[in-house]
């Protein structure tokens, strides 16, 4: 049995807090190798009053180029979280809960046989919850569900957003079919169609080649690599200011060593520690949406893809808690 991380365990319930618990706030006590799998540990609701953050998962994989699998990727996701529920997460030294009101809404539903309803149901998805003031994490899927999350987010925010863009590929290639569903083609889409603003947005860790990337500052994984985590941070924060901005991580911006469970793996990626080392800086970002993607389980080898993500994942809510505290 888990030892409680903080005041905020509620000690009368033993087991699937995910249904039991009563409220966004708080945790309870739980085996991490059973129970109702939410992302956390949080509470499976559709009830957004007075709800910070709300987790939800886009099972899609519809849009990839090469290896299937991401659909699963929300679920895997949630399994991995379920250590990182047990105790107070590393550095913050905090239970993010006491403070920071998040649920887990379950995944967005649509019409997976009639390919031209998704993208839409996505942002309906995206837009009825925003509208309540929540912030949204969402879970992938392939990177295709953040060009309809990014129409939602617009819409609440105001365009265009500065984008925060983590991955392997810069996914500007050309595409001026307003119907087609690809992973690679969405910024491209998002750029022409102005939802997010070249000048004051920033792709980091990308290691395939294009002959436009449109006017957005691309941090290579070479430049990271030859810069550190640390300055890699800086000129982020330097690049998007305090406009509002919308973080997109796609897990394949790690190097196939720490995340093999992916669609289109590219050697030469950052480490898990460079990655968590930059995510943990994002406190004087103007945070309104975010992203995790990408994660494929049949790829996966003992769910280090999974974990990578579920890490990333937890370390953006504390972010969003230091956030609302004003402690960035």
């Amino acid at each position: 049995m888990s030892t409680p991380a903080s005041s905020s365990i509620d000690t009368s319930i033993l087991g699937d807090g995910a249904i039991r618990r009563k409220g966004p706030y708080g945790s309870s006590i739980e085996n991490t190798y059973a129970g109702v799998l939410s992302f956390l540990r949080r509470q499976y609701t559709r009830d957004l009053t007075g709800v910070d953050v709300v987790v939800s998962g886009v099972p899609l994989d519809l849009s990839t180029t090469f290896r299937p699998g991401a659909r699963l990727g929300p679920a895997a996701v949630r399994a991995a979280s379920v250590q990182l529920a047990e105790l107070m997460p590393f550095p913050w030294g905090f239970d993010p809960f006491e403070d920071l009101a998040v649920i887990d809404y379950g995944d967005c539903w649509f019409d997976a046989h009639n390919p031209l309803t998704i993208a839409p149901a996505i942002t309906e998805h995206a837009r009825s919850i925003i509208a309540s003031g929540a912030k949204m994490l969402t879970f992938g899927g392939d990177h295709f569900i953040t060009y309809p999350l990014l129409k939602a987010h617009v819409e609440k925010y105001g365009k265009p957003l500065s984008l925060i863009h983590f991955d392997a590929h810069c996914d500007t290639w050309p595409d001026d079919n307003p119907e087609s569903l690809n992973h690679g083609t969405m910024f491209y889409k998002a750029i022409k169609e102005g939802l997010i603003d070249p000048k004051t947005s920033v792709q980091v860790g990308i290691r395939t080649w294009n002959e436009d990337f449109m006017g957005v500052t691309v941090l290579d994984a070479p430049w990271v690599h030859a810069n550190g985590a640390q300055a890699t941070l800086e000129r982020i924060l330097s690049i998007v200011g305090k406009n509002p901005t919308y973080l997109t991580f796609d897990i394949d911006c790690l190097d196939p060593a720490f995340a093999p469970g992916t669609g289109t793996p590219v050697p030469g990626g950052l480490t898990s520690a460079q990655a968590l080392h930059i995510v943990r800086g994002m406190g004087p970002v103007n945070l309104v949406g975010m992203d995790v993607v990408e994660v494929s389980p049949p790829f996966d080898q003992s769910e280090l893809t999974a974990i990578a993500a579920a890490h990333i994942a937890t370390d953006l809510l504390c972010v969003l808690r230091n956030q609302k505290l004003g402690k960035v």
